[in-house]
């Protein structure tokens, strides 16, 4: 059928070894049925995985788009099934805030995302949290959700309803007004 297309492993960002792409990569080709591979993103790391992809004998399900402006993810993200950010922390690196995680959930995407740096508190529990480096893991969480629809579904629309109670402009304002009264020990406005 033409109207049906493979499971679709997402991945937005920087090209670089401390992302973890690598993994990503070695889980997705201990996967079965089809799938397809999209990097979205450029850095130097991009050789080494396409070599490795070659060596792991799926660089055919490979898809890579060096560039997107911003007001074109959202399409990228509608042709993902998943979004996996499996970043590595490293001694003087850890994944920041990630806001192709709160792009991503705000699209209805389910995220599995490794637990560096910020991750596990952007997602909270709307997405799929593994440990870093941890290959197993990852390829697990890929198949959960590739073999669950449902599950999907329902990580799409917790992550959508996190960003919505957390991460818009209004929220954030709210927040750091907040922490400015916790600080100054009264309100600032009222």
């Amino acid at each position: 059928d033409l109207g049906v297309r493979a499971f679709t492993i997402g991945y937005v960002g920087r090209l670089v070894e401390e992302k973890g792409i690598h993994l990503l990569l070695e889980a997705a080709a201990r996967l079965d049925g089809d799938w397809r591979l999209r990097l979205v993103g450029s850095g130097p790391y991009w050789n080494a995985l396409e070599s490795l992809a070659q060596q792991l004998g799926i660089r055919d399900r490979l898809d890579r788009v060096e560039w997107v402006e911003s007001a074109g993810m959202p399409a990228q993200y509608q042709q993902m099934d998943v979004l996996a950010i499996p970043s590595l922390t490293r001694l003087n690196w850890k994944e920041q805030f990630g806001r192709v995680i709160t792009e991503a959930m705000s699209s209805g995407l389910p995220v599995i995302g490794s637990d560096s740096g910020a991750i596990p508190d952007v997602m909270g529990s709307a997405g799929m949290i593994v440990p870093e480096g941890d290959i197993d893991s990852l390829t697990a969480a890929l198949r959960r959700l590739r073999d669950d629809p449902a599950e999907r579904a329902r990580l799409g629309q917790a992550g959508r309803a996190r960003v919505l109670a957390h991460f818009t402009h209004a929220q954030v304002a709210a927040a750091t007004v907040r922490v400015y009264e916790q600080l100054l020990g009264t309100p600032i406005f009222g």
